[in-house]
C-alpha cells in the first residue's frame, strides 16, 4: 500500500510517498480502508522532533482516521465489512494514519455519522477527544460554568467552544479579531484578542481555563480563575513547574494530559454531530501525495478549523 513516510526528523521536505506491506489485524482489530485522515500539531511535532514516541525513523504518522471496515482479526464482532467508521489510532504509539490502509482495535472505532462525509468526519477524533476528555472526563464542566478556550479557532479549540456550549456553558475564547465572527456562530459568548488586549486583565472568575498553548499561558491564566477551579493544559513539553504550586497556593486544581482512544466519547461526539450541535471547520483538504504541502500550512499556526488529508483511489 501507499503511505507518508520519513527516513529522517527535519522539515516537510523529509516526507515521501513510499510502498509498505498492507498492515494484517490482529486479534480483535479491524483493517480499515483510510479515506482521510486528519492533521494535527503533533504530526508537525513528531516529524521534526518525534515528539513522544519511542522509536525515532522511519514511521508513518497520523492519528485521525475516517474509513470504511475491510476485514477484522479473530474475534472481532463490532464492525462488519463495509461499515464506516472514524476514530483515534492509539496516542503515541499507534501512529499510521497517513497510509492507504490502518488496522486498530475495533474499540478505538466507531460508526461515522450517516450526515457527514469523510473529510468532516476525520477532522473530529484526536481533536474532539482531546476537547471531551479535558472538559467533560477532567474538568467536569457544567452547565452554568465559565470556561476560557484558549485558541478558540483552532482544531481543538473551535470543537472545545462547541463542546462547551452543548453542555450549557458560558464560553469565553481567545483567538485574533478576524476569528471572532466564525467562533460566534459556533456560539462563543465572549471573545478576546489575543493581539491587542491581555486576557489576564479582563477576564476573572472562570471555573475552567483549556490551554492548548503553554509558555506563559499557563501562569497567566491563574489570574482569571476563581478559588476551586481548574486548569487543564494540553502541552506537556513546555510546562512551566512551578505553575501546579501556584495554582495549589490559590485553591486551583492544575491537570495536564494526553489524550486517548475512547469509545465512549467517540460515541459523545458523534451524538452531538448528529443532533447538530458539532461541526468541523475544514481549512483544506489535500490528498496523500501533498501531505507536505500539507505540513507546512499547519506550521503557519494560522489555520482556522483542520486540515485534513485525503487517500484517492
Amino acid at each position: 500500500m501507499k503511505a507518508i513516510s520519513q527516513d529522517a526528523l527535519g522539515g516537510p521536505e523529509v516526507l515521501k510517498m513510499v510502498e509498505v506491506d498492507k498492515p494484517v489485524p490482529a486479534p480483535t482489530e479491524v483493517l480499515v480502508r483510510v479515506e482521510a485522515a486528519g492533521l494535527n500539531p503533533t504530526d508537525w511535532k513528531s516529524r521534526r522532533s518525534g515528539g513522544f514516541l519511542a522509536d525515532g525513523p522511519p514511521f508513518v504518522l497520523g492519528w485521525e482516521v475516517s474509513g470504511v471496515v475491510e476485514d477484522s482479526g479473530i474475534g472481532q464482532a463490532l464492525h462488519k465489512p463495509g461499515d464506516e467508521v472514524f476514530g483515534m489510532l492509539k496516542y503515541p504509539d499507534g501512529h499510521g494514519a497517513f497510509a492507504e490502509y490502518v488496522t486498530a482495535p475495533s474499540r478505538h472505532f466507531v460508526r461515522k455519522p450517516a450526515g457527514i462525509d469523510h473529510v468532516h468526519a476525520a477532522g473530529i477524533p484526536l481533536a474532539g477527544l482531546t476537547a471531551y476528555q479535558a472538559l467533560v472526563d477532567v474538568a467536569n464542566l457544567r452547565e452554568g460554568h465559565r470556561v476560557l478556550v484558549h485558541a478558540a479557532a483552532g482544531g481543538v479549540g473551535h470543537l472545545a467552544v462547541q463542546i462547551a456550549k452543548a453542555r450549557g456553558a458560558y464560553v469565553i475564547g481567545t483567538a485574533s479579531a478576524a476569528k471572532h465572527e466564525f467562533l460566534r456562530g459556533l456560539g462563543a459568548d465572549e471573545l478576546i484578542d489575543y493581539r491587542n488586549e491581555d486576557f489576564a486583565e479582563v477576564v476573572r472568575d472562570v471555573d475552567v481555563v483549556l490551554d492548548s498553548i503553554g509558555g506563559d499561558y499557563g501562569p497567566r491564566s491563574l489570574r482569571t480563575l476563581r478559588e476551586g477551579g481548574t486548569i487543564v493544559s494540553l502541552v506537556l513539553s513546555v510546562l512551566d513547574p512551578n505553575v501546579r504550586a501556584k495554582a495549589a497556593e490559590r485553591g486551583i486544581r492544575f491537570e495536564a494530559m494526553l489524550v486517548e482512544p475512547d469509545q465512549a466519547a467517540m460515541r459523545a461526539l458523534a451524538a452531538l454531530v448528529e443532533a447538530g450541535k458539532l461541526r468541523v471547520e475544514i481549512a483544506a483538504a489535500l490528498p496523500l501525495a501533498e501531505a507536505a504541502k500539507a505540513h507546512e500550512l499547519g506550521e503557519t499556526n494560522r489555520v482556522t478549523g483542520k486540515i485534513v488529508i485525503t487517500v484517492p483511489r
